[in-house]
């Protein structure tokens, strides 16, 4: 539903407590002349409304008629399938409303529209007997319904009861003809109930009638492989790619025959085969690659066949935006985040209106630390997403990095702005941003204001319980809550190095030195970026390893060479305070 609607409501608070009732109590309710005619009044006042795409007065009139006029057996019915496609509906819910189905259905099976519902709604809700009775009875009402009886036979199918499916596919091939979709259907049951004599029967008959189908070929190998026939598989494959050897599906699948027999060479060449082909559409070409990636990163294949490829696609499909990002997105995991940026570029060159995209573009520019051009692309993603918190956060982020500190804090301000203020987890999260820049500000009293407001509204707000503590722990105030603050942060996100990391920088405050060490070793361990050495060093330092410390500094001075308490700490290999 688009709304909470009042009037909705309580006539579910009625249906709830009437279902606990006797019924046939409730069925003898008397409803007045009167009131019947107005409730199919304001039925159809509720289909108008339903028409004019108003559907919250739809809603409201509907329930309305049905307070009025619970015996109405179409009201009924529409009012139990609204039920059903509620918005968090529940399976409670959807029982009482197929039960208000039900009222209709066996009062007029024979309509076709509202028994057809009746029948899907049953199947998808976990009652295939009743489904399946409904559209019989709508069969027998409605012969010869080519629509109707290919859902009996679905209906069979899903009642498990895949014999009588296929008689029922045979009388439709019957009346209207076979069909490709009726033979499908047809060897899924087969497989079903494991024959694979009447499956492969059913395939060579269809083959039969057009013996130089390439599709049809492809499909008798794909059934033998399945059986493991390996060689008959190969034969029929064979002989598709004779009738069609521009067909990609075919090179598809003989790489998949190549890959299962270990043969990588041609695994590797009926890929690119594939992928070059013309007849196959791009969405399947990246299907393709993208399975095709995954296998070479677990392997951790480090050769250029991937990039040929996607060069090789690019090519063949220059203005396909979705081969970009799929190259952008490789790329990235691949820790080449410029060529990420380069391919996502052209990506929204192609695609200038994709928000996604845009978003994604701050995010990388962001971990290569380009803070200019996340900023720039952020502003480009607020033209289409102008009321977006997240990518706000982005621009205050980025101006904090950039050490601009009043235009950070004014960018956390538009978010405050727009930002849903029952939505105490965003709040507390632009707070803790904001609390985060005035620290940086070395403004003491508006950090501790912004962080103590954060945790009001979200106790166990893990960044803010962290970020706070580290502020403590930097100043050597109040450690005992910094420590347990710190450890709140680490059980919510116990892999998190930099929690980690402030827990060991509390007790490095506290002077206990021993756990500091046990805990920032943890934390290196799980840092992949290398941050954390310099306190690494300096509590090495403090447990009397300076040799250790001096490495660690060292290590530390390479990924942040501009560093010049580092630098002091590294030339004069001894510790220096910040």
């Amino acid at each position: 539903m688009r709304r909470h609607i009042a009037i909705f409501t309580i006539a579910l608070l009625a249906l709830t407590a009437v279902a606990g009732k006797d019924e046939a109590a409730v069925s003898k309710t008397t409803v007045s002349l009167a009131d019947q005619r107005k409730a199919e009044y304001i039925f159809l006042e509720a289909q108008k409304q339903k028409l004019a795409d108003n559907y919250d007065a739809f809603y409201d009139l509907l329930a309305y008629a049905h307070e009025m006029d619970p015996s109405n057996t179409a009201i009924s019915y529409y009012m139990g399938m609204y039920m059903i496609r509620m918005n968090n509906t529940t399976k409670e819910r959807c029982e009482q409303g197929l039960a208000l189905m039900k009222e209709h259905f066996d009062a007029q099976p024979e309509d076709l529209y509202e028994t057809t519902f009746y029948s899907d709604a049953n199947m998808h809700l976990g009652h295939p007997e009743e489904a399946l009775r409904a559209i019989k009875l709508l069969n027998e009402h409605n012969p010869n319904r080519l629509e109707l009886q290919l859902r009996l036979a679905e209906a069979y199918s899903e009642s498990g009861d895949y014999a009588q499916s296929n008689a029922t596919y045979d009388s439709i091939a019957a009346i209207f003809g076979n069909a490709i979709q009726i033979t499908s259907s047809k060897i899924d049951n087969y497989m079903a109930m494991n024959d694979s004599t009447g499956a492969l029967h059913e395939m060579r008959s269809l083959l039969n009638t057009a013996p130089q189908n390439d599709s049809y070929n492809l499909g008798m190998s794909g059934l033998f492989q399945h059986y493991g026939m390996t060689d008959s598989a190969l034969y029929y494959l064979d002989r598709a790619q004779e009738y069609a050897p521009d067909n990609g599906l075919i090179y598809l699948t003989r790489a998949q025959y190549c890959n299962q027999a270990g043969d990588s060479a041609g695994y590797e060449q009926q890929i690119y085969n594939a992928l070059t082909a013309e007849q196959l559409d791009v969405d399947t070409k990246l299907g393709v690659l993208l399975t095709y990636i995954r296998e070479k990163l677990i392997k951790e294949d480090t050769t250029q066949r991937i990039n040929n490829l996607f060069t090789v696609l690019i090519q063949q499909h220059p203005h396909e935006a979705k081969i970009h990002q799929l190259y952008s997105e490789y790329l990235y995991a691949k820790d080449d985040c410029k060529g990420a940026i380069e391919q996502l570029g052209y990506s929204l060159d192609v695609n200038p209106t994709d928000a996604d995209g845009w978003r994604n573009m701050v995010i990388l520019n962001m971990i290569d630390d380009n803070y200019a051009a996340a900023i720039k692309a952020s502003e480009k993603a607020l033209e289409y997403n102008p009321d977006n918190v997240d990518l706000m956060r982005y621009v205050a982020g980025c101006y904090h990095q950039m050490k601009e500190y009043g235009k950070a804090l004014e960018a956390y301000r538009n978010a405050m702005s727009v930002v849903d203020s029952t939505d105490v987890v965003a709040l507390a999260e632009i707070i803790t941003g904001m609390g985060d820049t005035y620290s940086e500000m070395d403004d003491t009293v508006k950090t501790v204001e912004c962080y103590e407001r954060a945790l009001e509204l979200d106790p166990v707000n893990s960044g803010t319980l962290n970020n706070y503590a580290y502020f403590l722990a930097q100043r050597g105030q109040n450690l005992d809550r910094a420590e347990r603050m710190a450890a709140l942060a680490i059980k919510d996100e116990p892999d998190n190095a930099n929690f980690i990391d402030t827990y060991a920088w509390v007790y490095f405050a506290k002077k206990d030195y021993t756990k500091a060490l046990l805990y920032i070793k943890s934390a290196v361990e799980k840092d992949k970026d290398n941050h954390l050495l310099e306190h690494y060093g300096d509590i090495l330092w403090f447990n009397d390893e300076k040799e250790q410390a001096v490495e660690q500094w060292t290590k530390a001075l390479e990924s942040d060479p501009d560093n010049e308490l580092l630098q002091r700490k590294v030339k004069n290999k001894t510790y220096y305070e910040k």
